[in-house]
C-alpha cells in the first residue's frame, strides 16, 4: 500500500516509524514531515490544509491510505473532501469527518454531545462577547479556581486556569475581545475538576473500537506543573493508577456510550478518539475530546504497540475493526521532550542541533526539526525532540530518557527534569 501521512511533528513522526515496519507498506510518504520523519518516508512539500494539492499528489503517486495526524486539516474537512470526490474516493481516510471532528472543533458541540448522551463531565456554559455581564455573573457563582476555555482551535493553548475572580473577568473579556483569534470568539466556562489526568484512545470505524493503553502528559512549562501550557512537556504510558477496575469504568461510562452517540446520531467516524479525562477520587469524568492522537502521548502509546498499525489501519478503513489483532508490551515507555528557549512564548528557531545520532537506548522522535542548506539537522518549533525510552518500570525508563536528554544538544535547549513526578 501507499501511504500518505499528514502532519510535521513528533505524533506524524511516530506514526511514520510504525508503519515503516509494516509488511503490506510499499512506499510512505508525509506531508509536509520533518527531519525525522526524512529517515522512515519521503517528505512532500505541501500544506496539510492545502487540498488540492494533496489530492493532486495522491492521484499522482496512486495513494491508498491517508492518515491525518493533526487536527485543523479534520475540522476544515479534508476526510470529507477525499470522501466527495470520485476520483479520490477510494483512498482510505484515517481522520473522521467534519461532523465528527466538531467533537474538538468547538468545545460547545462536545459539551452538548457529552450532555445529550449522559458521559461524566464538568458543568459549563458558553458566552459571547455580548453576553459579557452574564459570563461575569457565571463566573460570581463558581467556586475558584475559574476554567475559561476557547471555543475553537487555539493549538493546545486556549485554556486559561485561574484562583483569581478579578483575574477571570479580565481573562474573560481578553478572550471574547479576540485574545486567540476566532477560537474565542465564545468562550465555555467550566466546574474545576480536582485530581489527577489521565489520556486514553481508542481507534473506532464507527461500529467497533480498539482501546489503547493509557498515558499520562505534562502540559505545564515549568517543574511541579507550573507555569505557562505547552504543547506537552512529556509522556509516560501506562498510567499506574490506571488498573482495570478503573479502565472498565472508563470503557462502561465513557468509551461506549461516545461511540453509540456517534452511531445514534449519524457520525460516521473513522479515526482516533482521544478521552481528556480527570480521575476525581477513582471516578473519570472527560475534560475534552480530541479528534486524532495526542502529542507527546503518541511517542509513547504507539511504540508500545506489537501488532502492525497498517493492517489496523486497513482494517478500520473497511469498517472491519471488530477483525483486528492488537498486542502492547507490557513495558513502561517514557518520553522527555527538548523544546526551544523562551517557548511557549517567543523562540528562535534554526539552531543546530548535535548528539541524535550518538544517543542509547531511546527512539527519537523529530517534533520541530528540519535541515538547513549544510544539510545540518536544525530546530524548527517550540517543540524540538522527544525521546522515547522503555523500562521495566517509569524510573528505569525515564533513567534512559533522561540521559539522552543530556545529550542532545542545541543553542537555549530545555527540558523538564521532573516528568513522573505525581506517580
Amino acid at each position: 500500500m501507499n501511504v500518505l501521512v499528514l502532519g510535521s511533528g513528533g505524533r506524524e513522526h511516530t506514526l511514520a516509524w510504525k508503519l515503516a515496519s509494516s509488511p503490506k507498506l510499499t512506499k510512505l510518504y508525509v506531508a509536509p514531515g520533518n527531519a525525522g520523519t526524512a529517515d522512515v518516508a519521503e517528505n512532500v512539500n505541501i500544506g496539510v490544509t492545502d487540498f488540492e494539492a494533496l489530492s493532486k499528489f495522491a492521484l499522482e503517486k496512486e495513494i491508498d491510505m491517508l492518515v491525518v495526524g493533526p487536527e485543523a486539516p479534520l475540522v476544515e474537512g479534508v476526510a470529507d473532501y477525499f470522501a466527495e470526490k470520485q476520483e479520490l474516493s477510494h483512498i482510505k481516510v484515517i481522520g473522521p469527518k467534519k461532523a465528527g471532528a466538531e467533537l474538538e472543533g468547538s468545545k460547545d458541540f462536545c459539551k452538548q454531545f457529552m450532555l445529550k448522551h449522559g458521559i461524566p463531565t464538568a458543568a459549563a456554559e458558553s458566552f459571547t462577547l455580548a453576553e459579557l455581564e452574564a459570563g461575569y455573573a457565571f463566573l460570581e457563582e463558581q467556586k475558584p479556581p475559574y476554567v475559561l476555555k476557547a471555543d475553537g482551535l487555539a493549538a493546545g493553548k486556549g485554556v486559561i486556569i485561574t484562583e483569581d475572580l478579578d483575574q477571570a473577568k479580565s481573562d474573560l473579556k481578553e478572550m471574547l475581545e479576540g485574545k486567540f483569534g476566532e477560537a474565542s470568539n465564545q468562550v465555555l466556562i467550566e466546574q474545576y475538576l480536582s485530581g489527577i489526568e489521565i489520556s486514553v484512545f481508542v481507534l473506532t470505524d464507527s461500529k467497533g473500537y480498539v482501546t489503547l493503553p493509557s498515558a499520562k502528559d505534562y502540559k505545564r512549562i515549568g517543574e511541579g506543573d507550573t507555569g505557562l501550557n505547552t504543547g506537552g512537556m512529556g509522556a509516560i504510558s501506562p498510567v499506574p493508577f490506571a488498573d482495570d477496575a478503573f479502565m472498565k469504568k472508563i470503557d462502561e461510562r465513557i468509551i461506549k456510550p461516545t461511540i453509540e452517540g456517534l452511531q445514534k446520531d449519524n457520525i460516521d467516524y473513522t479515526g482516533f478518539i482521544f478521552f481528556g479525562l480527570m480521575n476525581c477520587d477513582g471516578e473519570p469524568y472527560v475534560i475534552e475530546y480530541n479528534v486524532r492522537m495526542g502529542d507527546p502521548e503518541t511517542e509513547v502509546v504507539i511504540p508500545r504497540l506489537k501488532s502492525d498499525l497498517l493492517e489496523i489501519f486497513e482494517l478500520a478503513g473497511n469498517k472491519e475493526l471488530e477483525k483486528a489483532v492488537v498486542e502492547f508490551t507490557e513495558e513502561t515507555a517514557t518520553t522527555v521532550m527538548l523544546v526551544s528557549g523562551g517557548y511557549p512564548e517567543s523562540y528562535e528557531k534554526g539552531k543546530v542541533m548535535t548528539g541524535i545520532g550518538q544517543v542509547k537506548d531511546v527512539i527519537p522522535f523529530h517534533a520541530g526539526t528540519t535541515f538547513n542548506e549544510a544539510g545540518e539537522v536544525v530546530t524548527a518549533g517550540g517543540r524540538v525532540i522527544a525521546l522515547t525510552a522503555f523500562g521495566k518500570d517509569k524510573d528505569e525508563a525515564l533513567a534512559k530518557s533522561f540521559e539522552a536528554a543530556k545529550a542532545v544538544n542545541f543553542e537555549k535547549k530545555y527540558y523538564r527534569t521532573d516528568i513522573g513526578f505525581d506517580l
